[in-house]
């Protein structure tokens, strides 16, 4: 993901934008007694967004960092242009799209490829070729012979359609990137530059640095904090990984196991409550359920991904003899604390204001970011204060920073559209649905591999909306829980973060390491494992969402801790002492057998019993055998 603009480059365009976005969450217009249309407001940020893409991305890598050509200021012009018309025109054509078909088309005609365009230069070709896929078949899918025959559109009509109607470009995609999405971005940029994100990495350090490979525990709390908030995993391994890649070489840590933490702690912070990258608030509002029962089912999941992580790293600073971090360079606790403790207050002001006063998601937002401004402004940090420039440079740099998920929130509403349209969403889910009671196994393995590949290098958000469109609905149809369901998708596209051959994040954070990518992505696989293992299980059990009788959750807990626990030190071979490979499957054996919840299937409690047995053995094995070793 390439991060359209620097603010430095056009300051202007990335100022209007955010304020646009802010505006709109904050109903202004409502305020001030203004009547606009949503699809208004979308078009004109819509716009921005991909003048902020041409002005701020070469159409190819060769002219990378070279002066603007013409073509692209042509661009750029063509969308303003574009934009402003649609926004003066929509509530005309809007109210009658028959009697204005043809501008609908013109409209259509023009957006169009400049979303495509803009798609290619900060996503690259792989998503336009979908979004060109998925555009053929609303215009010859009656050709297709069987389950997937679509009704059709001409030209003119389909382009018309995408562009103008509220189920497709300025549907419930760009309304949540617009209303939610910025928003958090915006907060993420305020946290990084009024100290926020060093004050989590003190923090991290007060509380990890003194145990046994702290350099590396440091990382997974500083990166899970701020990648909670970040909504993008490839943002926070750069800005994080320039300062915890470097600390974990030094304590030890091999420069492909250093970049391989930072990839999966950063990429952990889309998983994990209560902000999950905004993604918790896309997801409440596909499954129309609350705020507050998206991150309670996201907790369980999250806390065994990290667990495997901490358990690995600890047993790796054992087997290699990492020590802590010098304490000369451990700040201690609580002056650490006291330094920047009102970062706190705006995350409990939002958590409060969406749990406690029921407000949406974007109220709550906006009463945390003004929180952050008022705060950093009264207390500063480090004896620096949020000045006005320094706002104003914030506000600019999240347009330029959220043009690229705009342009992916235009593109999921063109795939949304069109599956609308024509009937492909329909007939997708029939087909997959067909293929699912023939074996739900394969069809959940079909779906998570799909989801990877759509995964690849788009941030959370646009990615969740995506793989929600296309890949929960059949699962749903099958039985599956819809909270499981929509979990299951979005870990998977997560995960495509770390998967060779595309681990955008684990590519990045080698280029920081100086290892070699591909391995550097396997051992990101390898520390992040559950990803791959957990959503099968919830999908089968979703006690671990918090969903069944009380009992059943406490004791799929339980024993899915310990089978994390286990299953680690099988994977890395390493528990007391170095693992024999006999041992060694059976720590890892034992430890997926107790993943296993006991509701997942009929029989399940005898796997998981069998799971317990062999813990008992291999531990008690690896006990006596300590004992007889010491004193020698």
């Amino acid at each position: 993901m390439s991060g359209a603009l620097s603010p430095s480059e056009s300051p202007a365009l990335g100022f209007v934008l955010t304020a646009t976005a802010l505006a709109f969450a904050a109903e202004l217009q409502v305020r001030l007694g203004i009547t606009v249309f949503t699809e208004q407001a979308l078009a004109a940020i819509l716009a921005l967004g991909l003048a902020i893409v041409f002005l701020g991305t070469r159409a190819t890598a060769a002219a990378k960092g070279g002066p603007i050509p013409w073509f692209d200021y042509l661009l750029a012009a063509l969308a303003i242009v574009v934009g402003a018309w649609l926004v003066w025109r929509y509530p005309i054509i809007g109210s009658n799209i028959f009697r204005h078909q043809t501008e609908a088309f013109l409209f259509g005609l023009v957006l169009v490829p400049l979303i495509l365009e803009a798609l290619r230069r900060t996503a690259g070709w792989s998503l336009v070729i979908i979004v060109v896929a998925f555009i053929a078949y609303g215009l010859v899918g009656d050709v297709i012979p069987g389950k997937l025959q679509g009704r059709t559109l001409s030209i003119a009509e389909l382009l018309g359609y995408l562009a103008v109607d509220n189920v497709s470009i300025f549907g419930t995609a760009m309304t949540i990137v617009c209303t939610v999405v910025i928003l958090f971005v915006f907060m993420g940029e305020l946290l990084s530059r009024t100290g926020g994100s060093e004050w989590f990495t003190d923090m991290a350090c007060a509380m990890m640095g003194r145990s046994r490979g702290g350099s590396a525990k440091i990382s997974v709390v500083a990166s899970a904090f701020f990648g909670t908030i970040s909504g993008s995993a490839v943002a926070n391994v750069a800005s994080t990984g320039v300062i915890t890649i470097p600390l974990m070489k030094e304590a030890g840590y091999e420069p492909q196991v250093a970049g391989a933490v930072e990839a999966v702690a950063s990429t952990g912070g889309q998983i994990m409550p209560p902000v999950m990258g905004a993604a918790a608030f896309l997801m409440a509002e596909f499954l129309q359920v609350s705020y507050a029962e998206v991150v309670v089912a996201a907790i369980v999941p999250a806390l065994l991904y990290y667990g495997a992580v901490f358990v690995q790293l600890d047993l790796e600073a054992a087997r290699k003899k990492i020590p802590p971090v010098p304490s000369d360079r451990i700040p201690r606790l609580g002056p650490a604390f006291h330094a920047g403790w009102h970062f706190a207050l705006p995350f409990v002001l939002l958590i409060y204001a969406l749990f406690g006063l029921n407000r949406t998601p974007e109220e709550s937002a906006l009463w945390a970011v003004g929180a952050i401004i008022v705060l950093s402004w009264i207390f500063g940090f480090r004896g620096k204060r949020l000045s006005l420039g320094n706002l104003t440079r914030a506000i600019a740099a999240t347009g330029g920073t959220a043009a690229d998920v705009v342009v992916i929130g235009a593109m999921a509403g063109i795939i949304i559209g069109i599956m609308n349209v024509s009937g492909l969403g329909f007939g997708l889910t029939f087909v997959l649905v067909e293929f699912g009671e023939q074996s739900l196994g394969a069809l959940l393995v079909l779906t998570a591999i799909v989801c990877i590949l759509l995964g690849m290098g788009i941030p959370t958000t646009a990615l969740y909306i995506l793989v929600a469109t296309l890949a929960a609905p059949p699962l749903v149809k099958l039985g599956i829980s819809p909270m499981a369901a929509h979990m299951f998708v979005f870990y998977f596209g997560i995960v495509s973060m770390i998967t060779p051959p595309v681990a955008v994040a684990a590519y990045v954070a080698a280029s920081l390491a100086g290892s070699k990518p591909m391995q550097t992505g396997f051992v990101a696989m390898r520390l992040g494992w559950t990803a791959l293992v957990v959503p099968f299980l919830f999908v089968l059990a979703p006690t671990l969402l918090m969903e069944g009788e009380t009992l059943d959750i406490i004791r799929a807990i339980l024993s899915a801790s310990f089978g994390v626990w286990f299953a680690s030190a099988g994977f890395l071979g390493y528990f007391m002492r170095p693992l024999s490979p006999f041992r060694r499957v059976g720590f890892a054996a034992s430890g997926l057998m107790l993943l296993v919840p006991a509701t997942a299937f009929t029989g399940a409690v005898f796997v998981e019993l069998a799971g317990l047995v062999v813990a008992v053995l291999v531990v008690g094995a690896e006990l006596l055998a300590a004992r007889r070793a010491r004193p020698a």
